[in-house]
């Protein structure tokens, strides 16, 4: 069934399609009974944001407007990112969203579970000057979700040029735990870009760039380059995000201090983790624990991505010398370089503390023995052929499914990923389900020794939900998924976001 024009018309406001196309098709209605918790306006338009002191500088943006709902729950970013949501698990949301780009696009709730037409799957885009209606129950757990396009061909622009923002969803479990709040919980988005001579946005300089991802020369934190944090000697609760287009992060402190993490991208762990760095990959979030109660006062510390061994796409002949940069712009931060992601100086004295619980929530992992496969997993080969991205073997066809991509609605299932890349095209997947969130089972590292796994290995957090997880050059991973009990068709891809673009993506189906 064509579900592009399914939601977008029973409050009067106008079809992306015109309904003469839609002969003999059935539209989806609203629930019955549908009464919002909350109820957002959400607009994407272009704009121009000060990312640099006297300068404007040409953005695509969201602009968001709370109709119905708490005081809060709608937070200006203070950049170019969207307005930040605050949520409840339960709360029933209405997004009226509008698109007032000169190009198509569609929202989609990364890490949420909700039915496939709210999910917002590339089908479902919609034209300058039309809307979408969402309406949806928050059913996951405290956590850090966010938004963000997800048109065909384009994710990668949009959200280059700025089109994202951040979801927090609290429920009674976390709330419980007195977490740092307030001014001592601190989102902090991670992002490179490239600028010109004028502070403008620069994206790709052709297909060979995007087939290794885009990789920016400044790095921004919320949106801000040379990111410092003014903190005191207390606890402090950081929402970390990767919310680069293909960069992976080596994330440590100067000073040597272990990370204290507490969550990943579907929310709290069981118990803390003590971690000497972490990897956070595209798309995945890490919520940690700073105690500066023992720093002295004007203190001075750096969080830095540390220098790793990422294999560079290598070329017939010899290498490519700067990771295939010579085909295009050249002079950016290549994967695995070392530097600077923020600053951090402590300037207060803070009396009082925060006590770390010793335990955090009660996950409600399930068991590989509940899943219908449990023994012969559903395999998905990551590979490079004939320049070209391919998942499952295959590259994306808008509705188009596999036999081992239909599962049962609200089943469990094992997957596998398999990282076949190789030669002159070695490199690390992070892979993105739609429906919500997975457990990693189990990681199997290449048949040679990796150096790039042996550098990595200690920074993942596997032991959470996740939404996303980076999948290692000649790694095979396995996930256990519950499925949402909604019929319909989802996606599962690539979140280096030129590699989805190049087909990198593939749809699968709940029954």
């Amino acid at each position: 069934m064509d579900q592009r024009a399914t939601r977008r018309d029973f409050l009067g406001l106008p079809l992306a399609v015109p309904l003469a196309g839609l002969a003999g098709r059935a539209l989806a209605q609203p629930p019955a009974g549908f009464v919002p918790d909350v109820e957002l306006e959400l607009t994407a338009q272009p704009a121009e944001h000060e990312i640099f002191r006297g300068v404007q500088t040409g953005t695509w943006c969201y602009r968001g407007k709370l109709v119905k709902g708490r005081a809060g729950t709608l937070e200006d970013s203070g950049s170019y990112l969207g307005p930040t949501m605050r949520l409840r698990r339960g709360d029933k949301v209405r997004v009226v969203f509008r698109n007032e780009l000169p190009e198509s696009t569609i929202v989609h709730w990364h890490g949420l579970a909700m039915p496939a037409l709210m999910d917002g799957h590339p089908r479902l885009v919609i034209p300058k000057g039309a809307r979408y209606l969402y309406e949806f129950e928050v059913l996951d757990r405290a956590g850090h979700y966010w938004y963000h396009p997800h048109p065909d061909e384009r994710t990668g622009p949009q959200v280059y040029r700025g089109l994202a923002g951040q979801i927090f969803v609290q429920d009674d479990e976390e709330s419980a735990l007195r977490l740092p709040s307030g001014d001592h919980e601190i989102p902090l988005v991670l992002q490179d870009r490239t600028f010109d001579g004028d502070k403008q946005l620069l994206y790709l300089a052709g297909r060979m760039e995007a087939m290794r991802g885009f990789l920016g020369e400044q790095i921004l934190v919320n949106g801000t380059p040379e990111k410092e944090l003014h903190l005191a000697t207390g606890a402090y609760r950081l929402r970390l995000f990767n919310g680069s287009n293909s960069r992976i992060y080596k994330l440590a402190w100067s000073n040597g201090m272990p990370f204290t993490v507490i969550g990943t991208d579907g929310g709290l762990l069981e118990r803390p983790l003590r971690k000497p760095y972490l990897v956070l990959a595209p798309a995945e979030r890490a919520d940690v624990i700073v105690d500066l109660s023992g720093q002295t006062m004007g203190t001075s510390i750096e969080l830095r991505s540390l220098r790793y061994p990422a294999p560079q796409m290598m070329m017939m002949g010899g290498g490519m010398g700067r990771g295939m940069g010579g085909m295009g712009r050249g002079g950016g931060l290549e994967q695995g370089s070392e530097f600077r992601v923020l600053r951090v100086r402590v300037e207060r004295k803070e009396t009082g503390g925060f006590r770390m619980p010793a335990r955090l929530s009660q996950p409600g992992f399930r068991r590989r023995q509940e899943a219908e496969n449990a023994e012969e997993p559903r395999v998905y080969s990551l590979s490079f052929m004939r320049m070209q991205w391919y998942l499952n073997d295959r590259t994306f066809e808008m509705e188009e499914v596999e036999a081992n991509e239909t599962f049962r609605a609200g089943s469990v299932q094992v997957l596998e990923f398999r990282n076949a890349s190789r030669a002159m095209m070695r490199m690390a997947h992070p892979m993105h389900v739609h429906g919500g969130q997975f457990q990693v089972l189990r990681r199997t590292p290449a048949a040679e020794a990796d150096e790039m796994a042996a550098a990595m290995n200690e920074g993942f957090t596997d032991e959470g939900w996740k939404d996303t997880v980076l999948v290692l050059p000649g790694e095979t991973v396995q996930v256990l998924m519950k499925f949402p009990r909604f019929p319909g068709l989802f996606l599962y891809h690539c979140h280096i976001l030129e590699h989805e673009d190049m087909g990198m993506m593939r749809n699968y189906r709940l029954t």
